[in-house]
């Protein structure tokens, strides 16, 4: 998988692709990563990228020229990559859509800044605009590292299957309380049931420990879950039944 990020300043994300995993992932050649500074496909004599929006208002837009060089040079070279502008307008980012994007060959991040990117760039290149979440930031730069980190653990061989398969939202729950050594801490200790060696009791704690604290805090999901899932449902029901009964 090929992911672009186009940015005015790349320099942000060098650190944090270079960080272990990431790093690994492109040496073992799962991942590619390339950074765009869209700067450098500015048509003006000064690199300028923005000006002030038609009908007035606070702020800058970022320009339309830069992003029609970048996709006209990809179009020539034959790449067809699915483009994300990444906006507080996009529609909101869960994990169902990042299992979603880790199907694709190639995509490019459109990393927003000022009061936006020129509508046109948006009608004429971007496949889909994703939110990460309904509050504003000074730039795309941020977002984009989420969805990118967040693709990026899913593709094959990054991480173990073991390792993700009890990430929050894999499963439509969050994540269970972990625990490592000591097993004692002053009065804190670890529950009994871990160091049991009880696989399937180990199994059913962590499950509804999971579902306790996606009830907590995210209702909203456990309803989500309850509605779709027979086989979740059954298992509410059956530890209800052996609570009460």
């Amino acid at each position: 998988m090929k992911i672009s990020i186009l940015t005015l300043f790349p320099e942000l994300f060098d650190l944090y692709l270079s960080q272990t995993i990431l790093k690994r992932a492109v040496e073992n050649n799962y991942l590619e990563f390339e950074l765009i500074n869209i700067r450098d496909y500015s048509t003006n004599t000064y690199h300028q990228v923005d000006d002030t929006p038609y009908g007035g208002g606070a702020g800058m837009l970022l320009k339309p020229e830069p992003f029609f060089k970048y996709f006209f040079e990809q179009k020539e070279k034959g790449r067809k990559p699915y483009v994300i502008f990444v906006s507080p307008q996009g529609k909101a980012l869960n994990q169902e859509k990042i299992n979603e994007l880790k199907e694709k060959e190639d995509i490019v991040l459109i990393s927003g800044r000022y009061e936006g990117l020129d509508q046109r760039v948006i009608d004429r290149y971007v496949d889909e605009e994703i939110s990460i979440g309904d509050f504003v930031l000074t730039s795309g730069d941020l977002p984009a590292l989420c969805i990118l980190d967040s693709i990026a653990r899913q593709v094959d061989g990054v991480i173990t299957e073991e390792s993700y398969k009890t990430d929050s939202f894999f499963n439509g729950l969050l994540g269970f309380p972990q625990y490592t050594k000591p097993s004692k801490l002053g009065r804190h200790e670890v529950p009994a049931v871990l160091l049991s060696g009880n696989h399937k009791e180990i199994e059913n704690y962590r499950f509804i420990e999971s579902v306790k604290k996606t009830i907590k805090n995210r209702p909203d999901l456990i309803a989500k879950k309850l509605q779709e899932d027979d086989e979740f449902r059954k298992m509410i029901e059956d530890l209800l039944w052996k609570k009460f009964w």
